[in-house]
């Protein structure tokens, strides 16, 4: 199948031009202007984008949570993301406790192969840290598995300490991979929790305000630490605040390899929406939502390439019966919040609209970074030879954010009424067309499961 996309505006994180795009099958074989070939079918673009496809490096599809998963599964969350432009995906398997990497990453594959209707690949979550693991991570990276996430956070369910962290990163200064870290400092917001708990203070806000800024910038300077002493990469991933972005920044001017993204939900939403009583639980993630102040920092992160990427943590579960679960109990609300659908228009909205960065830097931040970083070197790129993931992007278009119209499978939207400018019109995955406005055109098993590269990119 030949597909020829005429008169757009082609917008790569390094360039914007005019021309047409020529796919043959799966991947992109000329660009140039007025290009006249036979094709089986055209795409006038005119007064339109043609951007890459959206690279979303952080979801949790069917993530098991405090006794629940979150709702989307791998073939509801893969067709909402292709709806709002992303047409990769980089999901996290869980090492389950006690058991092997290899382990986890089965339990994954047999969740997602042949549900995913866009392409898809695995970090591996470090669960449980053994000097036995060493060499299998190892083994994971050359089979294309080149990430593993750690925690300083969740004791007793995902924490690691301080020794495991190093000895990760030492190994992956020796493979190429790559250590991601959620960075906060659990044990002492799990004092200051059970401080809040016990004064009676059991609604969601105090999620938010046990989990201090402080806490997340003390481990993040302490995981670049240990990065540096190790000799290796390191990526903070859901940054929130400026405490947090302030050492990222340190250690960037200092020449070391620390990289780090931010969500939508930081740079939209605040500790105010955590108020409102148990409403406040739609908002419940983890770091929490900060005070409104911290939003400009993040923006301005972005704008400086202080952090690198935008992804959105998606792990939603409903309000009706799941985040239900931490009624008296802030600290029992499953964590997560909807977003694979929002997260390239919300970005466009109040980035690129409203005039904080260039289209190009939107390109860069959604889909040429995380494909740099996390080594997917047919991806991030309106160029010939790549992947042809393509969106015809709409920069003009308003549309209303809202539960009753978006392909999320969970029962409330974060940002319920928001208006937006820019959508999706036309997305091509592989280059097959899976979204045409509103029409659905895609199927499970489409994807593919990628085996990522080591990134150049990072050492």
């Amino acid at each position: 199948m030949r597909t020829l996309i005429k008169n757009g505006t082609i917008v790569n994180a390094d360039a914007t031009t005019q021309g047409d795009v020529l796919v043959d099958g799966e991947r992109i074989t000329l660009i140039g202007e007025n290009v006249d070939v036979a094709a089986d079918r055209t795409i006038d673009a005119s007064e339109k984008w043609v951007i890459p496809g959206a690279i979303d490096v952080h979801t949790h599809m069917e993530l098991p949570f405090g006794g629940t998963f979150a709702k989307d599964t791998f073939e509801t969350g893969t067709r909402a993301a292709a709806f709002g432009g992303t047409t990769t995906i980089i999901d996290f398997a869980v090492q389950p406790r006690g058991g092997s990497l290899r382990q986890g990453l089965d339990a994954w594959h047999e969740k997602a192969d042949g549900k995913c209707s866009i392409d898809y690949a695995f970090h591996l979550i470090v669960s449980d840290f053994r000097d036995e693991l060493l060499a299998e991570m190892d083994q994971l990276v050359d089979e294309g598995i080149t990430s593993f996430k750690l925690f300083t956070a969740y004791p007793g369910v995902f924490f690691s300490d301080d020794a495991a962290i190093f000895k990760a990163m030492q190994q992956t200064a020796r493979n190429g991979g790559l250590i991601m870290m959620h960075a906060e400092n659990g044990p002492a917001i799990d004092v200051v929790a059970g401080q809040n708990v016990a004064a009676g203070n059991t609604d969601p806000y105090f999620h938010g305000t046990s989990r201090y800024p402080v806490f997340e910038g003390e481990a993040t300077n302490r995981v670049i630490r240990l990065a540096q002493a190790a000799g290796a990469p390191v990526y903070i991933v859901h940054l929130s605040a400026r405490h947090a972005l302030n050492e990222v920044r340190r250690a960037r001017d200092e020449g070391l390899p620390a990289f780090a993204e931010t969500c939508p939900q930081y740079l939209f939403l605040s500790l105010d929406d955590l108020g409102n009583g148990f409403e406040g639980s739609k908002f419940v993630c983890s770091p929490p939502l900060r005070p409104a102040d911290h939003q400009e920092d993040l923006w301005q992160g972005l704008i400086h390439d202080d952090l690198q990427v935008v992804s959105t943590d998606h792990c939603p579960f409903d309000f009706h019966g799941q985040k239900e679960l931490g009624r008296g109990d802030f600290r029992k609300i499953p964590n997560g919040l909807p977003g694979v659908e929002n997260r390239v228009d919300l970005l466009h909205d109040g980035g690129v609209a409203s005039g904080r960065i260039t289209p190009g830097r939107w390109v860069e931040l959604i889909s040429t970074a995380p494909a740099k970083l996390f080594g997917l070197a047919q991806k991030g790129a309106v160029a010939v030879g790549h992947d042809a993931d393509l969106v015809i992007y709409d920069p003009k278009r308003k549309h209303t954010i809202s539960a009753t119209t978006h392909h999320m499978a969970v029962d409330y939207s974060c940002y319920e009424g928001r208006e937006v400018t820019g959508g999706a019109d036309v997305v091509l995955s592989r280059g097959r067309i899976v979204v045409d406005g509103e029409e659905w055109l895609g199927k499970p098993g489409d994807g593919r499961f990628v085996k990522r590269q080591r990134s150049p990119f990072l050492h």
